[in-house]
């Protein structure tokens, strides 16, 4: 039993996902830092968070809508900038942007999309922002903020949590490669998920499609390392749109990014893919909001799972949230079908949530022990 009809939670799409997806895809979308400490330690912190049922309070009118940069979103959650979503299914990044675009959230453009940044935005219907990388010497860089600008990009995402990419020992043992590369082990691997093999034949091997552009170039492994401050300056001059931080965990360093003229941060671990030590980003928010003050934006994403891990992520301080690797593995277990359903049950699972603790919409920056 599978498909779309079978998602009842993460978990449902997770094991479809797990069955149908070569190894090195899913290992790929699964994986994480080292042993997968940090990713556990999230995961349980968000776990221990309780939330505080209240009774007698009407909450029969629910509303989900929440503010993100000046516009109304008609879900507290967006979807997180990943890259080669289409590893996960023909199409995935279009289907991620129409349903970002019905639902009036952001979706993060990633620097290595299956799917150009133009088109994204389009099939977005300017419900996209663009994710960058530095690297190099950060000239490339730079000529992929003024494609952004041409496309009609309102808000530029800055990673800052990937200065060398993390060892990922799931990645490395199945040979995983950016662009893609197909070779002995992967072969067998492809033969052996024959459903999601030859649905990728049909509609083409995915590709860095933001560097098929004469000009552009990508090297996963090339050190990002040069990033600093003067870097950000240079940056925030350059981009006259919303500016959102992302990859950030550390209150010094929250504080000094306000100070430095960023419009957002979005505290993240890069969903535990980048050190293994690293500190839970759900407590790390709390931290970061009760330094910050109640009215700078806050973002999250990192181990969300639920809708209560919705909830949760607003108590802890969050001004909107967003969704990553469970869309791919919706998408992997059922398609545009599969998207749908999980999309809809974590809107369900949030407003259900809502009702058990006496609320009736997404309080901003709300403790419920107050």
């Amino acid at each position: 039993m599978g498909g779309a009809s079978a998602i009842h939670s993460y978990d449902d799409a997770r094991r479809i996902a797990r069955r149908r997806l070569p190894w090195m895809v899913f290992d790929y979308i699964d994986g994480a830092a080292g042993n997968g400490v940090a990713e556990a330690r999230n995961l349980a912190a968000l776990r221990d968070i309780e939330l505080q049922p209240r009774v007698l309070v009407n909450v029969s009118d629910r509303d989900l809508c929440v503010e993100v940069f000046e516009h109304s979103g008609k879900v507290p959650f967006g979807i997180s900038p990943m890259g080669m979503c289409n590893l996960s299914g023909p199409g995935a990044d279009v289907m991620l942007a129409r349903i970002a675009a019905k639902h009036q959230v952001p979706i993060g453009v990633s620097t290595v999309a299956s799917t150009s940044l133009e088109t994204m935005i389009e099939e977005a219907e300017g419900h996209a922002w663009f994710q960058l990388y530095f690297s190099g010497d950060g000239s490339g860089t730079s000529k992929l903020v003024e494609r952004a600008k041409a496309a009609g990009y309102k808000t530029l995402i800055m990673t800052l949590d990937v200065p060398e990419v993390g060892r990922r020992p799931r990645e490395l043992r199945r040979g995983f490669k950016m662009p893609f590369r197909v070779g002995p082990m992967q072969f067998i691997d492809f033969a052996l998920h024959p459903r999601w093999s030859l649905s990728s034949l049909v509609a083409g091997a995915p590709d860095l499609a933001n560097f098929q552009t004469p000009g552009f170039t990508f090297d996963r492994t090339e050190s990002r390392a040069a990033a600093d401050w003067d870097f950000l300056k240079r940056l925030r001059d350059d981009w006259d749109g919303n500016l959102v931080a992302k990859g950030v965990t550390d209150v010094g360093d929250a504080l000094k990014l306000r100070e430095a003229g960023v419009d957002a941060i979005q505290v993240s671990t890069h969903g535990g893919r980048q050190l293994d030590c690293a500190p839970a980003p759900i407590l790390a928010l709390k931290r970061i909001r009760d330094a910050i003050g109640p009215d700078y934006p806050l973002f999250y994403d990192t181990g969300l799972r639920s809708g209560e891990d919705v909830v949760k992520a607003y108590q802890m301080g969050a001004s909107f949230v967003f969704f990553g690797r469970a869309m791919q593995f919706a998408i992997a277990a059922g398609g545009r079908d599969g998207l749908a359903q999980l999309w809809s049950l974590l809107a369900e699972e949030t407003s259900l949530t809502l009702a058990q603790l006496g609320l009736t919409a997404m309080p901003r920056h709300f403790r419920l022990s107050e």
